[in-house]
């Protein structure tokens, strides 16, 4: 039995057009990097600098919350108005603008292991074929009272916004003393201190809260020297062996061995701890008791190789064995490798792996003044300052902004002459 098929009457077949052949163009692969911190960012300018074999190189899609790449080692200049906010966090479009990577505004709700799918918060939702997480860490502000409502963290832009403010209404206060209390004395912490001593003047007073008995225990002793000779000439008062009991509007509680003492404050802000961001944290990935993801010397995820994770939300060892450290100067190198391992992965290509190397230790103790330790260098002072600003700009993401930023720091001091205003 044999089915005709209906036309209308007015068909005519040779008039008719042809079936439209089938779309054989590949779909390129696409790399979807969560995160635009050093990890983040960078991988994806290197990725941008390879070449690709074939006709369709991937898509590489770059998603961050934030519209800007915030440079955090310099995160303290703005509080002094040393820098200004472009220097240290451009625009990812004007990083991006002569890449062909792809930036997405948008913030991480899900992540879909088995589909190979991440979904933004506006609805939004991404395959990816490789997928490289990114997404750093956060302060928490919970387990003491009254932190998360009376406390300010120090991370981001907004972070800074959000502390001026507070400094410029108690500047134009009427009060003698500025009262500051900052709580952690890590590398955050006491450059924090600093720059906040030296912006207040005499009316600042600050204190230093540290439940360790010393400060910088993995630092070398010429920098840990220099901070001390620090705090002490600008009058930071130093609470080792402390803890925050509660935080109030107007007080913290501290215990130091076991008694208590209530001291008034108009300002805390809070630089303790790191933790993985919750949508990570819900990821069924292995992962360290700490939290972070669990990596191979590759970069990759263990047991998941189209998987890589890099910064301070993942944890593992390199190459030679050494444990990789979860910092800013860790994570600027892991860029380089993870972008050629993505490359070398989708390119059948050997996988390299990951080598750290400590380039020494650098720390801003106040307004034109650092320390410096590292590849048998040692200094303070003056030329510290020079120096760490030199090896920051090094490493800025791009080349076009490195030569805006540097040509901005030298003829500043000119447009201040030029300008007395501004330094009113």
């Amino acid at each position: 039995m044999t089915t005709a098929t209906a036309f209308p009457p007015d068909f005519n077949p040779d008039s008719a057009a042809p079936f439209p052949a089938p779309d054989t163009t590949p779909t390129p692969p696409r790399i979807c990097i969560l995160g635009g911190g050093f990890g983040g960012l960078y991988t994806a300018l290197r990725l941008g600098q390879l070449a690709w074999d074939g006709e369709t190189p991937p898509e590489i899609v770059l998603i961050d919350q934030g519209d800007r790449f915030v440079f955090l080692p310099l995160l303290y200049e703005l509080v002094t108005e040393e820098l200004e906010t472009w220097e240290i966090a451009p625009p990812f479009t004007e990083l991006l603008q002569h890449t062909p990577v792809r930036f997405v505004q948008g913030t991480v709700s899900a992540i879909d292991v088995a589909e190979q799918r991440v979904m933004l918060a506006d609805g939004q939702g991404f395959h990816w074929d490789r997928l490289v997480l990114a997404l750093g860490s956060e302060t928490p502000l919970g387990g003491v009272p009254g932190v998360a409502d009376h406390a300010l963290a120090f991370r981001t832009v907004q972070d800074v916004y959000q502390l001026k403010e507070r400094l410029r209404l108690l500047e134009q206060s009427h009060r003698d003393k500025i009262r500051v209390a900052i709580v952690g004395a890590g590398y955050s912490g006491i450059e924090l201190a600093c720059k906040l001593a030296d912006r207040l003047g005499d009316r600042g007073r600050i204190r230093l809260i540290e439940r360790d008995y010393q400060i910088l225990s993995h630092s070398p002793e010429f920098n840990r020297e220099s901070v001390r000779q620090s705090l002490q000439e600008r009058g930071i008062w130093l609470d080792l062996e402390t803890t925050v009991q509660s935080i109030s509007a107007d007080s913290i509680a501290l215990d130091y061995r076991n008694e208590v003492e209530s001291i008034p404050v108009d300002l805390v802000l809070w630089t303790v701890g790191n933790q993985v961001v919750p949508v990570v944290q819900s990821l069924p990935l292995p992962r360290t008791p700490q939290g972070r993801l669990s990596i191979e010397p590759t970069l990759q995820v263990v047991g998941h190789p189209h998987i890589f994770a890099l910064g301070d939300l993942a944890e593992g060892r390199d190459g030679s064995g050494q444990k990789i450290p979860p910092t800013a100067q860790a994570a600027f190198q892991q860029a380089d490798y993870a972008g050629w391992n993505l490359w070398a992965s989708l390119e059948d290509r050997p996988l390299l792996p990951f080598r750290y190397q400590h380039l020494g230790e650098m720390m801003a103790l106040g307004i034109d003044s650092a320390t410096v330790s590292g590849l048998g260098l040692s200094l303070n002072g003056p030329l510290a300052h020079v120096m760490r600003r030199l090896a920051y700009l090094y490493r800025m993401p791009t080349l076009e902004h490195q030569l805006r930023v540097g040509f901005h720091w030298i003829t500043r001091p000119f447009q201040d002459f030029l300008n007395p205003s501004k330094l009113d």
